[in-house]
């Protein structure tokens, strides 16, 4: 994405458009949350036909004149619920009294590395009796003061840029009552990547305090395998009412997860590995797998099958690893590159013999297959070394 700022006026009512250029909806607003002194760029509300949605900054390539452009994959197409801490930067900023100025525009720019946006200029004009003054533009940190947070969402903003494991260290040290006032403000994406580093009891504790429906979309944005665990420690009535209240297409490979016992291959993987068609391409592989939410551990391999490719699959075929995609031509199809000859396991496999299998052949991540020859998930070492250390070893690993 180009360096250069992007006034927000600009950008409302721009074309959102997906990788290969097509239409998605427009750009209606930008949503914006304190980060210490700044303001960062959470993403975009964008209107597609009816509806409202949020689209990630993550998501985005590139903004220009003509539109803002995604990244390849998806596109979550739930309506956008404004969150606690969050501000939408027309509806919320846009006309505030500073002085005897208002805000008129707000100024977005990449920070040094890209991988965030920042609020770096705002644009102030006077009324005037018959129509407003022509603006002029300042730092932000001028104005900064004007939009100070309180104390529950300056500690929200502080914790947003840090790790789910020292988020978790955190919060342990903050009084109870002032605990559950900062877990209030978090957004539910924060909330879920805290739930995947708490010892299990701590994580069964956080969700019992929440309504239904948030816990329900907490725990749709978890990782399925850390979803699974969590809902197998809930009693028998909580985990059924919240597996009712998730989306359909959420819910349905939790409740086959559930189905295999923990300690073994079913119950370890996950059912959502990058799953592609023989006849992708390699250009088109590595475009998946360079998608910045995918994990790394995931992200090392993609696993190829016959349509469909969403679990449980059409028939297994192979696994190209990423350094096999470097090397080969961009247009060269997945069938000439998989490799066969690591063996799925079945889901009933011990925990055990999965952990030996991963070690003995040095694999980031292992095909599991039903009897039907379909991939139904894959393990990873992360899944397997989250079950055979102890609980709280991320926390006691010094990050540096």
């Amino acid at each position: 994405m180009s360096a250069s700022p992007a006034f927000v006026s600009r950008l409302v009512r721009l074309l959102l458009v997906d990788g290969d250029g097509g239409p998605v909806g427009r750009v209606q607003d930008v949503v914006l949350v304190p980060s210490g002194q700044d303001l960062r760029v959470l993403g975009f509300v964008a209107q597609f036909q009816r509806r409202h949605i949020f689209v990630n900054v993550a998501r985005v390539s590139e903004i220009s004149a003509t539109g803002v452009r995604l990244r390849g994959g998806t596109v979550d197409m739930r309506s956008f619920q404004q969150r606690p801490g969050e501000k939408l930067a027309v509806r919320d900023l846009f006309d505030t009294r500073i002085g005897d100025e208002y805000l008129t525009d707000l100024a977005i720019t990449p920070g040094p590395d890209n991988a965030f946006w920042f609020v770096t200029q705002a644009a102030l004009g006077r009324r005037g009796p018959l129509r407003r003054r022509a603006p002029h533009v300042v730092p932000w940190t001028d104005v900064a003061s004007h939009f100070a947070s309180t104390p529950e969402e300056a500690q929200v903003a502080e914790l947003r840029d840090l790790h789910p494991t020292d988020v978790v260290s955190r919060l342990q040290s903050l009084p109870l009552a002032r605990r559950q006032q900062v877990m209030a403000l978090l957004a539910d994406e924060q909330v879920a990547d805290l739930l995947e580093e708490m010892p299990d009891e701590e994580a069964v504790r956080l969700i019992e305090t929440l309504d239904l429906d948030r816990a329900a979309h907490i725990l749709e944005e978890m990782e399925p395998d850390d979803a699974v665990d969590l809902l197998a420690d809930l009693d028998e009535g909580d985990r059924a009412e919240l597996l009712t209240r998730m989306r359909p297409e959420e819910s349905t490979p939790l409740r086959r997860l559930l189905a295999y016992d923990e300690n073994t291959a079913g119950g370890l993987m996950t059912p959502e590995p990058v799953v592609l068609g023989h006849t992708t391409t390699v250009a088109e592989a590595l475009a998946q797998i360079r998608m910045r939410e995918l994990p790394a551990e995931l992200a090392a391999q993609v696993f190829v099958t016959q349509p469909p490719t969403s679990t449980p699959t059409g028939k297994y075929l192979g696994v190209v690893g990423f350094q096999r995609l470097l090397r080969e031509p961009p247009a060269t199809t997945l069938e000439h590159c998989v490799n066969d000859t690591h063996e799925p396991v079945a889901p009933d496999l011990p925990l055990r013999d999965v952990a030996e299998r991963l070690a003995s052949y040095d694999l980031l991540a292992i095909p599991v297959c039903d009897g039907a020859g379909r991939l139904v998930g894959a393990v990873t070492v992360d899944d397997v070394l989250d079950h055979v250390l102890p609980e709280g070893w991320r926390r006691r690993t010094t990050r540096r």
